[in-house]
């Protein structure tokens, strides 16, 4: 059943959304991720042990995804600008876990009527390829580039380890890693979405 070229954007935008979000929610909701890094990364040799570490971390995540009020990150210390660094953080988790919930609920309200094969994937699949791709080849001012579309005017986001430590154990290599992880789960998903558009499209060819 063909549908309006409206519901065929309207699809491939909440598709989009959905993918987008939902990769960048994996780093954000599995703490393990961050966890297997520890060793790797030498973050003992901080002298925290790697139950403190964890402690740290999970204070933090818990306020940046709304859990708890106010700041902490376990027996570390932190300024008032590292603490309303995270505030601004929490502001951009919490951001994209609604509109993943939201995207979810529309896309399978819209699925629920109508099932769309759309060239708008692969469109899809090549924006975030791109994106990925620069990323990918300058990290570093990658890095620089999203604190600034998402911190404008704010410098509070570089951190001094005299007075927040906790970047210590956040080094800019896990962000790497991050982005890596989010970029993978986003060429699964837009594979996923290619094979089931080419899968539908057999179907529709058979007699």
């Amino acid at each position: 059943m063909k549908t309006s070229k409206l519901l065929s954007v309207v699809l491939s935008v909440l598709i989009a959304l959905v993918v987008l979000t939902g990769s960048i929610a994996v780093p954000l909701l599995c703490r393990s991720f961050y966890y297997a890094h520890i060793g790797p990364m030498g973050l003992e040799g901080y002298g925290l042990s790697r139950a403190e570490i964890e402690t740290a971390y999970n204070e933090m995540m818990d306020f940046c995804l709304g859990r708890r009020e106010e700041f902490s990150a376990g027996v570390l210390a932190f300024s008032q600008s590292g603490a309303d660094h995270f505030a601004d953080v929490r502001g951009l988790f919490l951001l994209d876990l609604w509109v993943l919930r939201a995207s979810l609920a529309a896309l399978l309200a819209v699925l629920v009527t109508v099932w769309n094969r759309d060239q708008m994937v692969t469109i899809i699949m090549k924006t975030f390829l791109l994106v990925g791709g620069l990323a990918a080849l300058d990290f570093d001012r990658a890095f620089v580039i999203f604190h600034s579309l998402f911190f404008p005017g704010k410098d509070n986001w570089i951190f001094d380890w005299h007075t927040d430590p906790i970047i210590l154990f956040l080094p800019q290599d896990f962000f790497r890693s991050c982005a890596i992880l989010i970029l993978a789960l986003l060429l699964v998903w837009c594979a996923a979405l290619i094979a089931a558009d080419l899968w539908a499209g057999k179907g529709e060819k058979r007699p």
